[in-house]
């Protein structure tokens, strides 16, 4: 390895010398006149030639032109015996005679160039024979060879919650293991996986634990890497990958997002022959083409699995899917078991209590709120991470960190206060079909001048009253704002963005609407579709408007009405939001029955200050009589 570094480094540097040497004799060349020998008697006639250095084939030296500029001249040398005595004779400064100047400069200027192109020719014989094979690695694949150091292995320790996937994962571990307990029944392991599931849920930390408890190579990738700007690379790391797995077997081979290589393949303006479609057609190829029985399994990961080829899902290739669902309170529980392992935590730390406030968070959400209670802890200088840091963690996440520098009108107070009393009351006025209130504040936090926190449960489907009352309590703020101040403002922006994404879904692709009945409009994940390419008429494109706007209107006027009815509660909950800025659910219940809070302990006015301010003072007077002796003049107590 020493002597291949050696070897480059000379090879540089004598490039970078015969290139110099040349450069530098070409601009000599360039720079010098050319003159005829009766105009060079005459310059030193003129006395304007101030060098000579006399050659056997040549004249060369230094002169003034004209202008004044120096420049360097050449000419062919005569049998001029009064040469040297002109010379002397119109006083020129500097002459000499030159001595042979050898082959070597002469023959860097005719070889030069033909050793350059030898030594270019055999740099790249070496590069093509592995010499240095970044240069020409396009087509090799980066994947990453997973270590196998024991400390930092990945086992299903490390992956909390997800138990069901796990447990279809035992069987190509076992496999991985024990390749013969199949074959010699006649079986076939599943050439491919297919984890599914949201953003953040352990995809690829569930990956890396069955190669860990496999205790195989785990060869990972990403599905963008296979896609270049050069036409047949992707195909070629494809069949790159795919070689080393078999070299390494048995072995993992892990392809994240493989979305970006294998989406559904159509006969659009290019014939389909784009670069990305001949990848995935490679990648088809090897699937079909490699035995179970060599010890290699393909695991992808995606979280559209709806626009992926369907040949890539058909039985043979991603012979299986696993479902990584959002993980449920339990879940929820043991994934913070897990990052909560270095976290030096404060005993009021529960959990469970945490979990519950946490619902919808995936496994990278909860590895985020950990750390940032960890950051916050330190910032305060704690020696331990306590649940006042959790719930600040908690909030940062759903809403951003607390803008402490923003500066609110008495205005803005009361209509933030009224808009965030109104969400809460309609969701306290609906319990049965909305999730229950945990906190509501009109601190700024983020992009919201005040929110409401709710605690909703696991559900996994909600009934058409459910989602109406849920669009009720999103237009809470909205239809507070209208009844108390009798004008709108641009704080519920987020809600009717949210409220109109939820009667959309409804109308176009749940079946709850009266008008149009349970026909599926528009799919997911396909909101950019225009009506007219979306597979249905104007006259349809206009009844989903109205029954939007009807499902919309509605909720409003039901959240009107409930605030209308129980003014007075709200008029209460927005006088005690302007008064200690913050509530929680014990607070609002209490608001809702009628009974008053517990007054909030005074704070020292401005006199009862100046007075603690003039005790204090006498102290410190009192303090310098030292020895009956009165240290300060015109003291009087």
């Amino acid at each position: 390895m020493k002597k291949k570094k050696l070897w480059i480094v000379f090879f540089w540097i004598t490039l970078f010398i015969i290139i110099s040497v040349l450069v530098n004799l070409t601009k000599q060349k360039q720079q010098e006149v050319e003159l005829k020998y009766s105009h060079f008697k005459q310059h030193i006639k003129d006395g304007r030639i101030s060098k000579v250095l006399v050659a056997q084939d040549s004249i060369k030296g230094e002169f003034r032109d004209i202008d004044g500029a120096l420049k360097n001249f050449k000419t062919a040398p005569m049998n001029d015996p009064n040469l040297i005595k002109d010379m002397e004779y119109h006083k020129v400064v500097e002459f000499s005679s030159a001595k042979e100047s050898g082959l070597l400069i002469p023959l860097l200027l005719h070889c030069g160039p033909i050793i350059l192109t030898v030594l270019f020719c055999f740099w790249m014989m070496r590069v093509m024979t592995g010499g240095n094979k970044q240069a020409m690695s396009f087509g090799r694949t980066k994947a990453k060879l997973a270590g196998n150091n024991a400390a930092k292995k990945v086992t299903f320790r490390d992956v909390a919650g997800c138990n069901e996937a796990k447990e279809e994962l035992e069987e190509i571990i076992e496999f991985l293991k024990d390749p013969a307990k199949f074959q010699k029944l006649g079986g076939k392991i599943p050439k491919g996986v297919l984890l599914v599931g949201p953003p953040g849920t352990g995809k690829t930390l569930l990956a890396k634990a069955v190669a860990g408890e496999a205790n195989v190579p785990f060869f990972s990738s990403s599905g963008s890497e296979f896609v270049e700007m050069f036409v047949g690379v992707g195909a070629s790391r494809v069949r790159d990958l795919f070689e080393q797995g078999r070299k390494s077997a048995p072995c993992l081979l892990f392809i994240d997002e493989i979305d970006a290589v294998g989406k559904r393949r159509f006969a659009g303006a290019s014939g389909g022959h784009e670069e990305r479609e001949q990848t995935l057609n490679q990648l088809l190829v090897e699937m079909d083409g490699f035995d179970t029985k060599e010890g290699v399994i393909l695991i992808a990961a995606t979280n559209r699995p709806d626009v992926l080829d369907s040949a890539l899902l058909r039985p043979g290739r991603f012979d299986r899917q696993v479902v990584v669902p959002r993980p449920t309170l339990k879940d929820r529980e043991e994934i913070l078991g897990v990052h909560v392992r270095k976290i030096k935590l404060d005993g009021d730390v529960g959990l469970d209590v945490i979990a519950k406030r946490t619902p919808g968070f995936v496994g990278a959400d909860l590895a985020s709120l950990v750390n940032e209670a960890a950051l916050l802890a330190a910032r305060n200088n704690q020696q331990t991470v306590n649940m006042k840091n959790m719930e600040e963690s908690i909030e940062r996440i759903i809403s951003g960190p607390q803008r402490k520098s923003l500066l609110m009108s008495d205005k803005e107070k009361k209509t933030t206060a009224y808009h965030e009393a109104g969400h809460a009351l309609v969701a306290k006025l609906l319990p049965l079909t909305t999730d229950p209130v945990h906190k509501i504040t009109i601190l700024p936090r983020g992009h919201a001048l005040g929110y409401m926190v709710q605690l909703p449960e696991d559900k996994h489907s909600y009934s058409k009253t459910e989602l109406l009352d849920k669009i009720a309590v999103l237009l809470g703020g909205h239809a507070a704002e209208e009844l108390v101040f009798l004008e709108l403002t641009t704080g519920a922006e987020s809600d009717i963005s949210r409220a109109t994404k939820i009667a959309t879904r409804m109308v176009t692709e749940l079946g709850m609407s009266d008008k149009l009945g349970p026909i599926a409009l528009q799919r997911p994940y396909e909101d950019y579709i225009s009506s007219k390419d979306a597979g249905h008429s104007e006259k349809t494109s206009e009844i989903i408007d109205e029954e939007i706007k009807s499902v919309i209107c509605g909720a409003k006027n039901k959240a009107s009405e409930l605030l209308k009815d129980n003014l007075a509660v709200l008029n209460k909950i927005a006088d005690y939001l302007l008064e200690r800025e913050s509530l929680n659910s014990e607070d609002l219940d209490k608001i809702t029955k009628g009974e008053d809070l517990t007054p909030l302990p005074e704070k020292p006015s401005a006199a009862t200050e100046n007075k603690k301010e003039v005790v204090k003072e006498k102290e410190v007077i009192k303090k310098q009589i030292v020895g009956g002796k009165v240290l300060s003049e015109n003291i009087q107590f």
